[in-house]
């Protein structure tokens, strides 16, 4: 198997798997229990925020573990908006991942106003368009840092400033970016930033929550005092282990692995374009994720490539893993402006630091193939 999907989910790290055990076991106890064997499974915690915060270089209070990334994006555009003496106003795009909009159509039926910025062919957002947006009751700005299927990278210290410059808060959706590309906050000058473990060689099931020191934003789940009083519930601790592991090892040589398997993406890029006529590449060129191909071949339908590639061995989607199975066509897609054979013909190849160079041209020659018996019996 030749697994090129990791936009949908990377392997655990097996030395994440490892630093993880224990808490399974002998270190099981509660963190909120004041002996000895809780007081050391608080400290861990406490280790693997300060392994999170270097990640993305933050301070180790402003990290807020929770289930993920779905729930950090809830969390942040519902902790904005949520007991606002005014009508709520909330912008964000048009291609941002469902956890986004669909936290947004929720906050529509409360009463909240909602901005959807359109993006241009490439899938950048036009900062004029944002500036525009604006009004004076805006309370939270949200644009993901990277699409997670077409993969363009947003200009978000230039968002983030238009916003600040009026005062609002600004939170970015970073699940695709965080411990596959160099992030830092700072640099990036946002108020929240969202993340995922197990897009990174993390578990599954846990994330986190930036949130720069003085925003305030209300809770989103309630009950005891865990985490300063802002995320209840009895932490994830294996997860939590796990994670902190991850974003260690992420950290390593951030930059040599990106660049690494941004050569490997350029190749099979290269080679897929060379051996399959009518191939278009979707998303920004310049602008993208290192590890990131969304390519529409015409006269094929991409489900039906999918099913194809999967009994070759290749692991490859059609966009979004939440969206696996749905009816209706991409909307990132439909976004970009792309016409219906490329939208259906369209599907996404996401890379590792595990894939190799054998890996590359073998892919290339079985997609080529796969096409070219696809286009045999429709053409």
């Amino acid at each position: 198997m030749i697994y090129l999907d990791n936009a949908a989910t990377t392997m655990t790290d097996p030395e994440v798997v490892r630093a993880m055990l224990p808490y399974f076991t002998e270190n099981f106890g509660n963190p909120s229990s004041v002996y000895g064997m809780g007081n050391d499974v608080r400290h861990a915690i406490s280790i693997a925020k300060e392994q999170v915060a270097r990640l993305i270089n933050a301070r180790p209070n402003e990290i807020y573990f929770t289930s993920g990334g779905t729930e950090s994006d809830n969390w942040a555009l519902m902790g904005a908006v949520l007991g606002v003496k005014h009508r709520p106003h909330v912008i964000t795009t048009q291609i941002e991942h469902h956890a986004i909009l669909n936290t947004c159509k929720a906050l529509e039926k409360m009463g909240c106003e909602v901005t959807y910025l359109p993006v241009m062919r490439d899938g950048l957002v036009d900062p004029d368009k944002l500036r525009k947006a604006i009004k004076p009751e805006t309370d939270i700005v949200s644009i993901m840092m990277a699409n997670n299927e077409i993969g363009t990278i947003e200009p978000i210290a230039e968002l983030a400033q238009i916003a600040h410059e009026s005062g609002v808060i600004f939170h970015t959706d970073a699940v695709q970016c965080v411990g596959n590309m160099p992030v830092d906050v700072n640099e990036l000058n946002v108020d929240m930033l969202s993340a995922s473990a197990h897009k990174f060689g993390g578990p599954k099931g846990v994330g986190f929550l930036y949130i720069r020191n003085g925003i305030d934003i209300r809770s989103y789940i309630y009950g005891g005092a865990q985490q300063n009083g802002r995320r209840a519930g009895t932490e994830n601790v294996p997860g939590i282990i796990g994670l902190g592991a991850a974003a260690e090892i992420a950290g390593r040589n951030i930059d040599m692995r990106s660049k690494h398997i941004e050569t490997l993406r350029d190749m099979l890029l290269n080679e897929i374009k060379d051996r399959v006529p009518g191939t278009t590449l979707n998303g920004s060129r310049k602008y993208r994720l290192p590890n990131n191909i969304n390519v529409s071949f015409s006269g094929v339908d991409a489900q039906t490539l999918l099913v194809r590639l999967d009994m070759q061995g290749v692991c490859v989607s059609t966009g979004a893993a939440c969206a696996a199975g749905a009816a209706e066509p991409s909307h990132v897609l439909k976004a970009i402006n792309l016409n219906t054979d490329k939208r259906n013909g369209a599907i996404r190849i996401s890379l590792s630091d595990k894939n190799t160079m054998g890996e590359i041209d073998k892919v290339a020659d079985i997609i080529a193939q796969q096409v070219d018996m696809i286009r045999g019996m429709t053409w």
